[in-house]
């Protein structure tokens, strides 16, 4: 039978690969990287670039990506399950990956309007929650000129829960002296469906913020690859 590994609560199985030679390994990445000279990161399909990336053999990124679901959600994935399917030195390259590209992402965040480049705050966003196997709950701590003061984790749940404490978000909210807010929550189940729980809170912290002349500028809700705007969908 298939090994099996936990993502997200649920048993994913992995086919057990055998060992290929190491001059096979070999040439296979040379013929790869040979492709991705000769035509860029078009010619290369997505488990393809993942193993180059990532300094694996093609079928571990495919198993990868098999068991995960997407780049965005390997990235987010857990080293210890990551390591399961494709070894710890292979984990560890595609985590230091992720960090690169969410100081990648932060570094205009830092830099520029917030509201100015709101494609560049949901690829923050995504790239820093999705996959996580449990839920948590961000906050993006703006100042007058929607400028990030921080970006911070104020609770993480189980599976399905992120308990979330307007209280606490605006005492936060006040010690940093922010004038706004963005927060977002991810669905680890995939669903981009905003429960009536979710809905609750957000007008709970609306509420909250409102009596504190703070700005609650957006929820945002990562599920999977997808993120979702309660602003845009009239739930706030």
């Amino acid at each position: 039978m298939p090994n099996a590994i936990a993502v997200n609560e649920m048993s994913v199985p992995i086919a057990v690969r055998p060992a290929l030679p190491r001059a096979l390994l070999a040439a296979r990445r040379c013929a790869l990287e040979q492709r991705w000279a000769d035509g860029g990161v078009a010619a290369l399909a997505d488990d393809e670039a993942f193993a180059l990336l990532c300094g694996v053999d093609a079928c571990v990124a495919e198993d990868l990506l098999a068991a995960f679901g997407s780049t965005p959600e390997v990235w987010g994935a857990a080293e210890a399950d990551l390591a399961r399917v494709a070894g710890p030195r292979a984990a560890a390259r595609i985590k230091l990956a992720q960090e690169v590209a969410r100081r990648v992402l932060m570094r205009p965040l830092k830099q520029r309007t917030v509201l100015g480049a709101w494609t560049q705050v949901v690829d923050h966003l995504r790239t820093a929650m999705v996959g996580a196997p449990r839920e948590q709950f961000r906050v993006l701590f703006l100042d007058r000129r929607n400028r990030l003061i921080a970006d911070e984790v104020m609770n993480e749940g189980t599976v399905w829960h992120a308990p979330v404490y307007p209280r606490e978000v605006m005492r936060r909210a006040l010690e940093l002296h922010a004038s706004g807010l963005v927060v977002a929550h991810n669905h680890p189940s995939g669903d981009p469906t905003p429960s009536g729980a979710d809905v609750d809170m957000t007008r709970q912290l609306a509420d909250a913020a409102r009596a504190l002349a703070i700005s609650l500028h957006d929820h945002v809700l990562i599920a999977g690859d997808r993120a979702v705007s309660f602003r845009a969908l009239g739930l706030m």
